[in-house]
């Protein structure tokens, strides 16, 4: 992916109306509960990529290092070579690639120019190792998560 230079410090604020990584971070699962201080920490270790259309952001069955979150324009998520899902501001993709070394479960590509913060596995394990208030609660995030689905499964 081709960085381009933000305006902006990550997590930092943006146009009326829009947004900060820390408000659209909060909306992410896995990040539920976080304080506002411990969601700052995450978004603190964004990229700002500015992509254009057609940009493969991720290919299914490859490796993943990083999580992606969309501040504007839209993506389409691929399975198996047809699109499932197309999403925009505010979605994001690639949190399993924070926690583990599995493949994409999806190839993402950018339908229209794309303008997305980057977080990199390698740097958000780094912050986790140092602050365990963070790592505990994601880990009661996917414990929660893996309830859910066991539930889900046995209905």
């Amino acid at each position: 992916m081709r960085q381009t230079a933000a305006t902006e410090r990550p997590g930092g604020s943006r146009m009326a109306g829009t947004p900060t990584t820390d408000e659209l971070l909060a909306r992410v699962p896995l990040f539920s509960g976080l304080s506002k201080k411990e969601l700052s920490h995450i978004a603190n270790l964004a990229t700002r990529l500015d992509l254009p259309a057609g940009k493969e952001m991720t290919k299914q069955g490859e490796a993943g290092n990083e999580f992606v979150v969309v501040l504007d324009g839209e993506v389409d998520i691929i399975i198996d070579g047809e699109v499932v899902i197309t999403r925009g501001s505010g979605s994001y993709f690639g949190e399993i690639a924070l926690l583990s070394d599995r493949p994409r479960t999806a190839t993402v590509v950018a339908k229209t120019p794309v303008a997305v913060e980057v977080i990199g596995r390698r740097e958000f394990k780094a912050l986790v190792a140092t602050q365990p208030t963070i790592a505990q609660q994601l880990l009661a995030n996917m414990a929660e998560t893996l309830d859910d689905v066991a539930t889900n499964l046995s209905e």
